[in-house]
């Protein structure tokens, strides 16, 4: 397993890597999730951008259709991706 990264200089990667392993599993927890919503934050970011003003529940849809197939979505929120449009 390789766990350099390319644009990370091998010094820098070990700091991160004994910080990684210095966290508590809460602290690792916490990081995932605020990644988490920072993608989540960048995908809504590039909706609003590519579909304009939308009411806040077909921005939420269009995010949980990034992450959810198309099945799901039209057997749980009753929305169908194809039919509204990418």
């Amino acid at each position: 397993m390789v766990t350099q990264a390319i644009d990370t200089p091998p010094h820098i990667q070990k700091v991160l890597i004994a910080g990684y392993r210095n966290m508590s599993p809460q602290q690792k927890l916490k990081r995932v999730s605020e990644l988490t919503l920072a993608v989540q934050q960048l995908a809504l970011a590039r909706i609003r951008k590519q579909y304009g003003p939308l009411p806040e529940r077909e921005q939420q849809l269009r995010l949980a259709s990034l992450w959810l197939d198309r099945e799901i979505m039209k057997r749980v929120f009753h929305w169908d991706i194809q039919k509204v449009g990418y």
